[in-house]
Order: C-alpha cells, then structure tokens, then sequence
C-alpha cells in the first residue's frame, strides 16, 4: 500500500494533516519531499515552456524574491 500525504514538521515530530489508515505501532517506511505551496497556488496561471530546472531556481531562488531585497 502506498500513500500521500501532507504533514508538518515540529519540536521533532512529524504530525499527518489528517488520520492514517495504520495500526497501532505499525512500522512504516517513510519518505519525504519538501512542499512547495506557492507553487502550486499560481499552477497553471502561465503557461511555462522553459525548462523544469529553470522553473525551480526562478521558484526557489531568493535572489528572485523581490520581498527579500533591501
């Protein structure tokens, strides 16, 4: 069985948005990719024909934050 799901990260714990269809003391593998919520708000806003890569700097560069200048 594989899920998806959105969770927080704090004080050291990983805490699901919602309930798990787990057992109590159930062993799990777990693997984590970082969310990008701002990038999903404007999806599909504009069309993007560059590259993947260069869509993921533009995101995730601060440099291009005009809210984290001087």
């Amino acid at each position: 069985m594989a899920i998806t799901i959105e969770a927080t990260y704090e004080n050291g714990v990983l805490k699901p948005a919602g309930p798990l269809p787990l057992t109590d003391k159930q062993r799990i593998t777990v693997t984590i990719h970082e969310s990008n919520q701002d990038a999903k708000k404007g999806y599909g806003l504009v069309r993007w024909t560059g590259s993947l890569e260069d869509l993921d700097y533009l995101i995730d560069d601060v440099e291009n934050d005009p809210l984290e200048g001087p």
